[in-house]
């Protein structure tokens, strides 16, 4: 029963070097992902997938970040332009998308892109949080900009994605 012993001695020790590994020191997967000049990237436990050649078709009186509805991996899902989400321009895509990222959720929303890319892994330290103010939309959407390989990596908040979609200037109503 002598080598039992030394079992308490290691159970000390993992927990004492469990406790200084600083909590900021946490892993995240990025899904990166090229539209116009910039890279994007969302975090990977939110992407369902990726199709490419998807043609959407378009939705009357949708904003201009909504760039219409495709069918992929069995789900109708809203296609999104992430340069329209984040800068308010709409980006002049082909009519056949080169890629679209699916995303996971009851809100069955897609981003559309040139390129999709490996998945990444960085400290989510390495992520320099949106220091924009809460009333601007874009601050909702940009959780923070990453850098890795020498590249400027724009992360999006997929929870916001919906909001910054379909966010206009209210219109005066007519008075009857």
């Amino acid at each position: 029963m002598n080598s039992s012993e030394p079992q308490p001695d290691i159970l000390r020790q993992v927990i004492a070097n469990a406790s200084d590994v600083s909590p900021g020191t946490q892993l995240r997967d990025l899904v990166p992902f090229v539209a116009g000049s910039r890279t994007f990237a969302v975090f990977a436990e939110h992407v369902e997938g990726t199709a490419e050649a998807k043609m959407p078709a378009a939705l009357p009186c949708a904003p201009a970040a909504v760039l219409g509805v495709v069918c992929a991996r069995g789900r109708m899902l809203t296609v999104l332009d992430p340069l329209a989400l984040v800068g308010g321009e709409a980006h002049g895509w082909p009519r056949s998308l080169p890629c679209v990222i699916a995303l996971r959720g009851d809100e069955q929303l897609a981003l559309a892109a040139e390129e999709s890319r490996d998945a990444i892994t960085i400290a989510a330290v390495d992520i320099q949080r949106s220091t924009k103010s809460e009333a601007d939309g874009v601050a909702n959407v940009i959780l923070g900009i990453a850098r890795y390989g020498g590249e400027e990596i724009t992360v999006l908040n997929v929870d916001q994605l919906f909001t910054a979609a379909v966010r206009r200037k209210e219109r005066r109503r007519r008075r009857f």
